[in-house]
């Protein structure tokens, strides 16, 4: 699976992963500082997955009509130790989920 992970995580966030999926950062593909809309349509050309906390995507955007899948963290902060505790929903959840569905993990 090809994901993304937005540039309000932190890049370390890859490492949980493992080798089964290709991950990228947002600014690693070069694409910091995009407005949520041009970047939804940017990553929905290279990706299948786009992982952030940023909670006002969900409204901002129509994902309905994206191929993306959009996976909403809910933490209390976007600190690595915050978020790897979600990691093991988070690699269960996306394999199945529909494209043009936010799937949020986490209880905050």
């Amino acid at each position: 699976m090809r994901i993304l992970l937005d540039e309000c995580l932190p890049r370390r966030l890859k490492q949980a992963f493992g080798s089964q999926h290709a991950v990228t950062t947002v600014p690693e593909r070069g694409w910091a500082g995009k407005q949520n809309g041009e970047l939804l349509t940017l990553a929905a050309r290279e990706f299948e997955v786009f992982i952030t906390v940023d909670t006002g995507v969900e409204f901002q955007q129509n994902i309905g009509n994206s191929s993306l899948t959009l996976v909403l963290l809910r933490a209390p902060s976007n600190r690595l130790d915050t978020l790897l505790p979600l990691m093991p929903t988070v690699l269960q959840e996306p394999a199945g989920a529909a494209r043009g569905r936010i799937v949020r993990v986490g209880d905050h």
